[in-house]
């Protein structure tokens, strides 16, 4: 079982604050089918935090070994994944898992891919930071004093801090720097694919973009079931909702012993409850820039879109030899969401078309969310 110190949960708490001004209500600038996020109220939105969060996101010096910045595993131009089946932490060890879009997660109902507990992106920062097993940005109680002494040796930094928190006597801290990273994350989002383009009344798609929308929406291939919200999962949360469903899926990638298991270190839900029964469960990923997310699934196990394509189609995957040989399409623990549709030549392709309509590039190309290092006038 995946594992994080929580030694520092005491972070989380920004402390007494002074009396403050309110600060000017955030403009998300939403398409009108879109709500806000929720956004706790200990941290709330600011132009100036965001700012700080997106330096940071981008720091290298916030590893333990001044190597890794959070941006590391999620590039701008990937969508912020990266390419890699899975991520590589500070130390140069593979993690265990193909690293999330942190994209839109401002909206997501849980963090990470299989963990009910995280529900917001501050509880979720402690995982990268702090992690000892597996180890990401590599923290820990021995080095976080000399991390935070980093950036209190910067001028700039000394500057930014105190602009995103200005109520607080020592604005420098773990606390305000995941609050400023999860604030970051937040705005991190665009509505701007083709596929908004087409829901706004503004755009038309293709006749093959339309049969594959068709096919995504329809009682055939029912994609939407588990991708199916504003959001294109199903744990889409916001500001209005009150008691979500979070719920996680085993589709039928493994079966490594007849029995439904799923290989060691990743059995999903089953790591956290324990219960037999969630084996293989793993919440499902927005599909917003779907085609820009490759490798797929929880492993990265899965190379191209294609792939992801003809595994549902067939209700799950066969392996046929080596360590994970198994058929997960008989699983016992499988949903039962994911049958065999036999889709035709023609339905993937259209399928694979309409998919592609959700690729934002104004995602992966607004200086909002870029690098600001690459162009040091740009981080002052």
């Amino acid at each position: 079982m995946m594992r994080a110190s929580f030694l520092v949960l005491a972070a989380l708490v920004l402390g007494a604050r002074s009396a403050a001004e309110p600060a000017p209500a955030w403009n998300w600038d939403l398409p009108k089918y879109i709500p806000p996020p929720r956004v706790p109220v200990d941290n709330p939105m600011s132009e100036e935090k965001f700012q700080l969060g997106r330096r940071l996101f981008y720091d290298k010096r916030l590893s333990g070994n001044g190597t890794l910045s959070c941006s590391s595993c999620h590039l701008q131009e990937r969508a912020f994944t990266d390419g890699r089946t899975v991520s590589i932490g500070s130390t140069g060890a593979k993690t265990p898992r193909n690293a999330p879009s942190i994209a839109y997660s401002g909206w997501h109902g849980t963090l990470t891919w299989a963990n009910p507990a995280l529900v917001t992106l501050e509880r979720q920062m402690l995982n990268p930071l702090f992690g000892a097993d597996p180890i990401e940005m590599g923290a820990s109680d021995a080095n976080k004093a000399e991390i935070v002494a980093r950036f209190r040796a910067d001028a700039d930094y000394r500057r930014w801090f105190a602009a995103a928190f200005p109520e607080m006597s020592e604005p420098i801290s773990f606390a305000t720097i995941i609050a400023a990273i999860s604030a970051f994350q937040r705005g991190v989002y665009s509505f701007d694919s083709r596929y908004d383009h087409y829901l706004q009344g503004e755009a038309q798609l293709t006749e093959a973009e339309q049969r594959g929308h068709d096919l995504y929406f329809g009682e055939k291939a029912e994609c939407h079931h588990c991708h199916g919200s504003v959001g294109l999962d199903d744990q889409f949360v916001h500001a209005r909702t009150r008691e979500p469903e979070l719920p996680f899926h085993n589709t039928g990638l493994y079966d490594i012993d007849g029995k439904g298991a799923y290989p060691a270190p990743n059995h999903g839900l089953f790591d956290i409850t324990g219960d037999p029964d969630d084996m293989g469960k793993f919440r499902a990923p927005s599909l917003r820039n779907i085609a820009l997310t490759a490798p797929y699934m929880h492993d990265g196990s899965v190379a191209t879109l294609e792939e992801v394509i003809d595994i549902y189609s067939e209700g799950g995957r066969k392996i046929a030899s080596g360590p994970h040989a198994g058929d997960g399409r008989a699983s016992a623990l499988k949903s039962g969401l994911i049958v065999k549709i036999d889709l035709t030549a023609q339905e993937k392709a259209d399928l694979l078309a309409f998919l592609k309509t959700l690729t934002d590039e104004s995602l992966i190309a607004s200086p909002r969310f870029s690098d600001p290092w690459r162009t040091p006038t740009a981080a002052k």
